[in-house]
């Protein structure tokens, strides 16, 4: 590898994961990012006096990073602080309509049946035992693996094959099939709203991802310092293996010659020599040309209309009244059909939106206060690229007050700063706000994901909107399998080296 060279573009959970699986291999990796500190989506903002995870806030999967920290020779329990959350989520419907989901699944059958009866409890049994076997049947195969497609996630899903995906239901939509397990409208629900943690609608996305449920449930932990701490850590363990982290420089263009890779142009002027690089962006940005036309040539465009779910977040600090907030809240609109077609049909901010409110200072006990705590107040949006008119944001903050209301939530603000689509868009350029990639509707969405090889030789992708999917799991994957296909592309060319791919990740 004396004259092989990568640079990963970006900072995100997948490009950090990227750099630091390459370095430990031993190849020379710089890293660029646009940002002062790493992180990607997972970001801090203000509010007033306190800082506010202002990205994803629930950590799942830690399997994963237990994997890549091992294979890299570190621990990641003695790196990286958690403590497991014994209450998944708190939910209402109503100032008197309430339910708890637990870690522990035999609490939440209890809580069930007292919330809406035993037949609910056994639907929530049948409904789990079928979670979890839609993830057995995708881990090795597709979480794990490279991007299939279907005719060869059939093949490597092994003795059950054709059957054994059909049994997953991908040709269901995850609002139909959740009705075979619950008859009461406020679990479906629940249970549909999973979809939303890939920007998609459960009326349109798959009963594949019925397997977010299972993940959720295997594990729920909060992070010391919030998701932000865990990006800093995997870059400190990168630049221990070796990597050159760049902050505050912006990539303009991949470099192409001769057919292939050959390095990467800063904004700046200067040029990264580079025979590898994995642009952890959004494929819509290399789709667009933001990277020059070489990279622009190497995937395929992202339609507007495919696009994933936005939101408009709140960082708030205040002080919260007439509810007992846990960590992880949702407070629900009472007409979802309605929610999403304006989300999805119509292109706007929902009338009467469902509300996530994280509450980042408080554990399963709660934290009743006096003074301000930071929370994090989320409604899905449109991904439409254009600002917000002033007066539609208020319009947005008013309809969200009054959901939390009615449920008996108020909170006394004191300072708030607001992110909507056009400021994600900024972030995440050529999104038009989409925090997820394309959106997981129809049971192709997964396989129109890129995978980590592109058309351009020596370019890799990585990143929530690139096989296996969103998620700060699926992306760190995501950077793992990108940096899997490098050291195989790199050992099929050497005659004399063969790249070890530990952790048992799929190279098929």
């Amino acid at each position: 590898m004396a004259h092989e060279r990568a640079v990963v573009i970006g900072a995100g959970i997948g490009g950090l994961v990227a750099a630091l699986k390459l370095a430990a291999a031993g190849l020379p990796v710089t890293l660029v990012e646009t940002a002062a500190r790493p992180g990607g989506k997972m970001r801090r903002v203000a509010a007033g006096p306190l800082e506010v995870e202002a990205g994803p806030t629930v950590f799942t999967m830690r399997w994963v990073f237990e994997e890549i920290f091992s294979e890299c020779g570190a621990d990641f329990g003695t790196r990286v602080a958690l403590s497991p959350t014994a209450i998944l989520a708190r939910h209402a419907w109503s100032a008197t309509e309430r339910l708890d989901l637990f870690a522990d699944p035999e609490r939440s059958e209890v809580a069930i049946a007292d919330f809406a009866g035993p037949r609910e409890a056994e639907g929530f049994r049948r409904f789990r035992a079928r979670a979890a076997e839609i993830y057995r049947t995708l881990e090795d195969p597709f979480i794990r693996g490279q991007r299939p497609g279907p005719v060869d996630l059939a093949v490597r899903a092994g003795p059950r094959g054709l059957g054994g995906l059909l049994r997953i239901q991908p040709f269901t939509t995850m609002w139909s099939a959740l009705a075979e397990y619950f008859h009461d409208p406020r679990l479906r629900q629940l249970f549909g709203r999973y979809a939303t943690y890939c920007g998609s609608s459960p009326f349109a996305a798959p009963a594949t991802l019925m397997l977010v449920a299972h993940v959720e449930m295997e594990g729920v932990w909060t992070v010391a310092g919030g998701l932000s701490r865990l990006a800093a850590a995997v870059a400190a363990l990168a630049a221990e293996r070796g990597a050159i982290l760049r902050y505050g420089v912006r990539a303009t263009d991949i470099v192409a010659e001769g057919g292939r890779v050959a390095g990467v142009r800063l904004e700046t002027g200067e040029r990264l020599p580079a025979t590898r690089v994995v642009a952890n962006a959004d494929v819509a940005a290399l789709a667009d040309g933001l990277f020059g036309p070489g990279a622009q040539r190497a995937v395929d465009p992202v339609p507007m209309a495919e696009r994933s779910l936005s939101a408009v977040t709140f960082a708030v600090a205040g002080r919260p009244a007439g509810f007992d907030l846990v960590r992880h809240n949702v407070f629900f609109s009472p007409d979802y059909a309605a929610e999403f077609a304006d989300l999805t049909r119509h292109g706007r901010l929902p009338r009467d939106p469902t509300v996530y409110v994280c509450a980042q200072d408080r554990d399963d006990d709660g934290m009743p206060s006096d003074t301000p705590e930071a929370l994090l107040c989320l409604v899905n949006a449109p991904a439409r690229g254009a600002a917000l008119p002033p007066e539609e944001i208020a319009r947005c903050h008013d309809t969200m007050s009054r959901r939390l209301s009615a449920c008996g939530l108020t909170i006394a603000e004191t300072a708030r700063t607001v992110t909507g689509p056009a400021e994600f868009g900024t972030l995440f350029p050529a999104t038009g706000g989409a925090l997820y990639g394309r959106a997981s509707h129809g049971w192709m969405a997964s396989f129109r994901r890129p995978g980590a090889r592109t058309r351009l030789p020596g370019l890799y992708l990585a990143g929530g909107s690139v096989h296996p999917g969103p998620g700060v799991p699926m992306a760190a994957q995501s950077g793992r399998l990108a940096a899997a296909s490098v050291l195989e592309d790199l050992a099929s060319t050497s005659p004399s080296r063969r790249a070890a791919m530990p952790g048992g990740t799929s190279m098929r």
